[in-house]
Formats: structure tokens, C-alpha cells, sequence
């Protein structure tokens, strides 16, 4: 009992004059509270969601998951066999990546097609898109790789896609063509007949 009591002494020593903290403040100030958003503000963000929707054309309705270990391949109508073989073989450069490991469905569908239409608009034809393979036929990267299969069929600007090698990701990335703009092709025609003289 006296060895509690002298510690008692000490420690009142140690910590000197202590006042108790008063009841009301006995917290941590968390400071203000954010104000809840306006009827407008949210009416603002209501339609930018609703925009941004409209503009994505990409549907993400139900997909047939194809097979984990089976490439992709698309080609438009007049798109040689020659081409698809090159670009399955890394026979053009990449000249943009999209990565899409690891990402919500819902961002990978954000993210295209801006990608494809910056790259359009700048004049870049070969494309590769990085989006994992799963093991299983229901695994997330296998549902990603199934509805990009289906979304970059909707792309005007695409003319064919194909699964990669294994030196460029195997089948668990895609490389796509893009068909030249209209300004390119007016200055490959320009070539052309500077050639022709």
C-alpha cells in the first residue's frame, strides 16, 4: 500500500499542476463540417454523368465471355489477311499503350474511347491495348478482354484487332489498327503523285 502511494506522489511530480478537461471539450475539433451541395450543384453533376453517358457509345449490356485461352481476331471487310497477320506479330510499332490492368469495368469503358479517338486524331494506326487474361472463363480479366472484343468492333475508326504474342503480352493484350484520316490520306496521296511526277 505505501509503495502505490509513493508512486502516486511521483507521478504527480512527473506530470506537475493538471487541470480536467471541461465536458463539452473533451473531443478533438474535427473542424467545420462540410456544407451539403445545392440543388444546383447537384442538378450540375446529374447532367454531366447523364452526358458523359451519352457520349459513350460502348455498351455494357450482357457479353458472351469467350474462351480464356482463345485470341481475338476482327477485320472490317476490304482489310487484308497479310495486314491482320503483321499486326498479330508486332509487325507495326505500337505507337500508343492503354493499360487496363487491374481497372472497374466502368473505367476501362471511360478510358477507350478517348484513347482511340486522341490516337485517331493524331494520326497513330497501331495500338496496343494491355487488359490481362484470366485463368477462368468468368475471371475479371477474361470479362474485360470479352467486352473489348465487343467495344472495339463499334469503333468506326478501327479496322481490324487482333490477340498478341507472347512477346507483346500473349492474350492478355490486343493490337489494333486504326484506318488513316482523311488528312492522311490526302498527304499519302500527295506523295503518291509527287512520285508519279
Amino acid at each position: 500500500m505505501a509503495q502505490s502511494t509513493h508512486e502516486d506522489q511521483d507521478f504527480r511530480a512527473l506530470i506537475g499542476d493538471v487541470k480536467p478537461l471541461r465536458s463539452h471539450a473533451n473531443r478533438a475539433d474535427p473542424g467545420q463540417r462540410r456544407p451539403r451541395p445545392t440543388e444546383a450543384q447537384l442538378a450540375r453533376r446529374e447532367s454531366a454523368q447523364a452526358e458523359l453517358a451519352r457520349d459513350n457509345f460502348l455498351s455494357d449490356d450482357f457479353v458472351e465471355l469467350l474462351p480464356p485461352f482463345d485470341p481475338i481476331e476482327f477485320r472490317r471487310d476490304g482489310i487484308q489477311q497479310g495486314v491482320v497477320d503483321r499486326l498479330r506479330h508486332g509487325g507495326y510499332p505500337a505507337q500508343s499503350r492503354l493499360h487496363l490492368l487491374r481497372r472497374p469495368l466502368t473505367d476501362c469503358r471511360r478510358a477507350l474511347p478517348p484513347f482511340i479517338h486522341e490516337a485517331y486524331a493524331h494520326d497513330l494506326r497501331s495500338l496496343l491495348v494491355v487488359h490481362g487474361r484470366g485463368q477462368e472463363s468468368d475471371s475479371p480479366a477474361n470479362v474485360l478482354r470479352s467486352y473489348l472484343a465487343k467495344w472495339l468492333a463499334q469503333f468506326e475508326e478501327v479496322q481490324a484487332f487482333v490477340s498478341a504474342q507472347q512477346a507483346d503480352g500473349g492474350l492478355g493484350a490486343t493490337w489494333v489498327m486504326l484506318r488513316k484520316s482523311e488528312r492522311a490520306r490526302a498527304e499519302n496521296r500527295e506523295r503518291q503523285q509527287k512520285r508519279r511526277g
